[in-house]
């Protein structure tokens, strides 16, 4: 596996991959320990397609049935920072986060099937789905509510040639302490069926 990422270095972006821990360039120079260096977004996303809806146990938990086709929203790409970055918080908002997994597309996808969406997909990346619910709450139009500056870290870094029909763990700490737990196995659609839809769609 890869592990590919973009840093800030004397106020330029520098892609770079991670090794044992290490921040290493193109040329195999070592720019310091991940702990050393910020973080600039994995990926420069033209769009941000984000699913709701889509966890069967929360759904189930919920008393939910779930959609009978995936659930989507856009998120600005204004939204994307990297992962460490601050979150902005708008006046007066209540603001909450949603940890995900992010697909990060590798190469132009349309109208993709079952057989081929895998060759799109460059690799996976953590998010983080923040949300002012009460925009939310006030429109049947997410993308005010989703999208304000800063409302979608994404990284640190791209897992290239990861898994993806193997569960991913899906967590997010606040303050240390762990605030949401799951897998991709709880997912109601899954990544290829996702795609698909996207793809045909959006």
């Amino acid at each position: 596996m890869h592990v590919a990422a973009r840093v800030h270095v004397d106020g330029d972006i520098v892609d770079v991959r991670i090794e044992d821990g290490a921040v290493v360039r193109s040329d195999g120079s070592v720019l310091g320990a991940v702990n050393e260096v910020r973080f600039a977004p994995p990926c420069v996303p033209t769009k941000v397609v984000g699913v709701g809806r889509n966890y069967a146990s929360l759904l189930a938990a919920r008393g939910t049935e779930p959609p009978s086709e995936p659930w989507v929203f856009l998120k600005g790409p204004n939204a994307v920072v990297g992962s460490g970055d601050a979150v902005i918080r708008p006046a007066g908002q209540i603001i909450d986060f949603e940890a995900e997994i992010a697909l990060v597309i590798g190469r132009r996808a349309s109208r993709l099937t079952a057989s081929d969406w895998r060759a799109h997909v460059r690799g996976i990346t953590a998010a983080n789905d923040m949300t002012a619910r009460a925009w939310q709450a006030g429109t049947a139009q997410w993308w005010r509510a989703k999208s304000s500056d800063t409302f979608c870290p994404l990284g640190p870094a791209v897992l290239e040639g990861s898994d993806l029909e193997a569960p991913i763990a899906i967590r997010a700490w606040v303050d240390g302490e762990l605030r949401q737990s799951g897998t991709t196995e709880e997912l109601h659609f899954g990544f290829g069926e996702i795609l698909a839809f996207i793809t045909r769609t959006v």
